[in-house]
């Protein structure tokens, strides 16, 4: 059986969302490179994988996805025995967990993902940095994270008492996040810090991490 086929870059915050899924769930896969910088992305036959032109694509057997988060979704769904769990087989523990899948995508990643496009990709291709927007999205993200703040005062992880899919939606943009001046929100926030220190600790993320450095 020819293995599940994720097409995308590790520097690629949504590629790192699913790479971390499938390290999670221990599910065997191979990363098809995509070379972005020669617009691959944007031609087919990628485009026949995602209409967006946008990595990751996924393929496996027939079925042909994209969006990241669309993705992580299926591998808990249809494989919930193997590797991590990530989500509740209780109809309101489950409840509780859509809300902060919602939160991750509507609140955070917003402004999360503007502060990555600034002061993680722009500098690796010599582009200025706008101040004005990375003023603006630190105070954004600054109010969200004082929800999370309470939020982890009452639960060990965001969608409740173990790892699940939310928590995993944050990682790649708090890896770039933790690696430019925004930490400082982070670890000013002590109930965040100790959620962070946590999830970033997990061998899957590691391998993740490990796989971007390799790139």
């Amino acid at each position: 059986m020819a293995p599940m086929k994720v097409h995308g870059i590790p520097p690629s915050t949504a590629t790192m969302r699913v790479l971390a899924c499938l390290l999670e769930k221990e599910l065997e896969f191979e990363l098809v490179p995509v070379n972005m910088q020669a617009g691959e992305h944007k031609k087919e036959p990628f485009l026949s994988l995602n209409p967006f032109g946008q990595v990751p694509a996924f393929e496996f057997e027939d079925l042909k996805l994209f969006e990241s988060r669309a993705i992580t979704q299926y591998l808990v769904h249809e494989y919930p025995e193997k590797g991590t769990p990530m989500i509740w087989k209780d109809s309101k523990k489950m409840a509780y967990l859509g809300v902060w899948l919602e939160v991750e995508t509507q609140q955070f990643d917003p402004a999360a993902g503007k502060l990555v496009w600034e002061l993680g990709i722009k500098p690796m291709f010599g582009m200025p940095v706008s101040p004005e927007v990375v003023e603006e999205n630190e105070t954004k993200l600054g109010k969200v994270l004082d929800v999370y703040e309470k939020r982890l005062t009452e639960s060990k992880y965001l969608g409740g008492e173990s790892f699940t899919l939310a928590d995993l939606h944050h990682l790649p943009n708090i890896h770039y996040l933790m690696n430019s001046q925004v930490k400082k929100l982070f670890e000013s926030r002590p109930h965040v810090s100790a959620w962070i220190a946590d999830i970033t600790a997990r061998p899957s993320w590691s391998k993740v991490v490990a796989m971007l450095q390799k790139h």
